[in-house]
C-alpha cells in the first residue's frame, strides 16, 4: 500500500481525535513520532494493522472511520480539485467516477485505488461497484461522495449496501443537484495569497 494512504489516516487521526491518540497508535506499531512516509510502500498488513488499532482507540467501527477518513480527504484541495474536474454538477461527477481510478494514477503511478464502475438503475438511483485489492474502498467511497454532494450542493442519499461476489457496493439516490449553494470553484488555481 502506498504510503500516503497510511499517511492519510494519521493525518485524519491527528486532527479528528488528537495527537495523543496518534502517539499511541504509533507505539502500539512500532513507529517513530513522525508516523509513515507517503510515497514509501508499506505492507498491507501494516493498513490493517493501523485500521486494527484505530478502531480499539478511537471506538468507531472500521467503516465508520474508513468512511469519515474518505469525507476529510476529499475536502484536501488537491483531490477536491482532481475530483471537481469530473464535472460541474454532481450527477456529471458521479458518471466520472468511472475514470478516477485513471485520473489519480496519472498523479501517483503507485496509488493501487479501486476500480469503480457506475451503474444506472432507475431515475436518480445508481451502485457504485468498488474492487479493490484491499477492503474498505467502498466506506471510502461514500465517505468522498457525501462529501462531494455537499461541495457540489446537492441532496443525495448514500448507503454501504451488502457486497456481492467480493464487490463493496455504495447505493446513492440523488434528489436534487442544486439543493443548496455550492461551494465556489475556479479551474484556475487561486494566486499566492489568495483564499482558495
Amino acid at each position: 500500500m502506498l504510503g500516503i494512504v497510511n499517511k492519510s489516516i494519521q493525518a485524519f487521526l491527528c486532527k479528528h481525535h488528537g495527537s495523543a491518540v496518534w502517539r499511541e497508535v504509533a507505539d502500539r506499531l512500532r513507529l517513530g513520532p513522525e508516523g509513515f512516509e507517503a510515497m514509501l510502500t508499506y505492507a498491507d498488513d501494516t493498513t490493517e494493522a493501523l485500521l486494527s488499532v484505530a478502531e480499539g482507540l478511537t471506538g468507531k467501527t472500521r467503516e465508520q472511520l474508513l468512511e469519515d477518513i474518505g469525507a476529510e480527504v476529499a475536502q484536501t484541495e488537491s483531490l477536491r480539485r482532481l475530483l471537481r474536474f469530473g464535472g460541474p454538477d454532481y450527477l456529471e461527477f458521479l458518471f466520472s467516477l468511472d475514470d478516477l481510478q485513471g485520473r489519480a494514477q496519472m498523479a501517483l503511478p503507485d496509488l493501487e485505488l479501486p476500480e469503480l464502475t457506475l451503474q444506472s438503475e432507475a431515475q436518480g438511483r445508481f451502485t457504485l461497484l468498488v474492487r479493490g485489492r484491499f477492503p474498505g474502498w467502498g466506506a471510502v467511497m461514500a465517505g468522498l461522495m457525501r462529501a462531494m454532494a455537499d461541495d457540489y450542493g446537492a441532496l443525495v442519499l448514500i448507503d454501504l449496501i451488502e457486497p456481492r461476489e467480493g464487490v463493496e457496493r455504495v447505493q446513492v439516490e440523488l434528489h436534487f443537484t442544486t439543493y443548496h449553494v455550492a461551494r465556489q470553484f475556479d479551474l484556475a488555481r487561486p494566486e499566492l495569497g489568495e483564499a482558495p
